[in-house]
């Protein structure tokens, strides 16, 4: 841990704050055909990882089972009617004071150096932006790289992946003023969209309200621009909002496991490909998605010829 020691406790690493800057809003009226930003955008638990992030280092480091907390997590949620994922938060730092353990947010970060990842997935963001390169024939493509989670922001800061997503949405902990953290921010199945429509009007900045009208031509990142990846019920509802307005998603399952969940998916028009979690160049999921790419590339080049035309007659 001694790599996080001079960290303030209280305030996200460097590089966090870095990340969630929010991009410049660009004028609706450049001279530039301005929509020629990719973005695809990862669940994490299931998804890049293959159990819940807290399963590696921070239930063992309590002395518990993961099963068991899970379930008594849902089961004190389902009691007091409360919202899952808050109980869950709580429960975690209960559960640490009951084994006389603190850890506090260094701690956190630190326990994301175990975090397991899916083969692949290291190596996949500089594979898919090769893919990119190589395809766009339009100058000016950029490729991003989002994480919307209702895991933890500290766990996946200290995961080498971190530094790859131009912003990370996730829910997090506050640590200064309270003897147990407090959630300063808990992203719920429904509340991942909230993030979606932030992408997509470059609202990324947390402190600004994306409640606003905004006009279609005037968001820098369409939904058509999009790939929302994903591996279950708790994505449904970004699945929906994704392909509702235009955009694309890929649902993942464990290697050798049921695929069943994301037959059933697929089955109810919810995502437009399915395949196992494998991120591995030349895989199933490599391929589903240069073919999502190629697909995006080519509206980006008909829309910006369309954006060019309508300028000309203008003028």
């Amino acid at each position: 841990m001694a790599e996080c020691a001079n960290r303030g406790q209280g305030e996200p690493s460097s590089g966090a704050k870095r990340l969630r800057k929010s991009p410049a809003k660009k004028s609706s009226r450049n001279s530039q055909f301005a929509k020629k930003t990719i973005a695809l955008i990862y669940d994490f638990d299931g998804t890049l990882s293959p159990r819940p992030m807290q399963e590696y280092a921070f239930l063992p480091q309590v002395g518990i089972d993961a099963t068991a907390f899970w379930e008594e997590s849902n089961r004190v949620a389902k009691e007091q009617k409360a919202d899952p994922l808050i109980t869950y938060m709580h429960l975690l730092y209960k559960k640490a004071k009951e084994a006389n353990v603190r850890i506090d947010r260094e701690d956190l970060v630190a326990q994301g150096r175990d975090v397991v990842l899916f083969e692949g997935v290291l190596e996949w963001f500089d594979a898919i932006e090769d893919y990119v390169k190589i395809r766009a024939e339009s100058h000016g493509i950029s490729l991003r790289h989002y994480l919307v989670s209702s895991g933890l922001t500290e766990i996946v800061e200290g995961t080498p992946i971190f530094d790859r997503f131009h912003n990370v949405f996730a829910s997090e902990y506050w640590f200064d003023a309270y003897d147990l953290p407090y959630p300063k921010r808990v992203i719920t199945d429904t509340g991942k969209t909230q993030y979606l429509f932030r992408i997509n009007k470059g609202i990324e900045d947390l402190g600004e309200t994306i409640n606003e009208h905004m006009e279609e031509d005037a968001r820098p990142i369409p939904f058509s621009n999009m790939i929302y990846y994903g591996d279950g019920d708790t994505d449904v509802p970004s699945m929906a909002v994704t392909r509702k307005n235009g955009g694309h998603a890929i649902a993942v399952y464990p290697p050798g496991r049921p695929r069943k969940k994301c037959v059933d998916l697929f089955n109810s028009g919810r995502i437009d490909f399915f395949a196992p979690a494998d991120y591995r160049r030349g895989s199933d999921l490599f391929h589903r998605t240069c073919l999502l790419i190629d697909r995006i590339l080519a509206s980006i080049r008909v829309e910006e010829e369309m954006w060019k035309v309508a300028r000309s007659v203008k003028g």
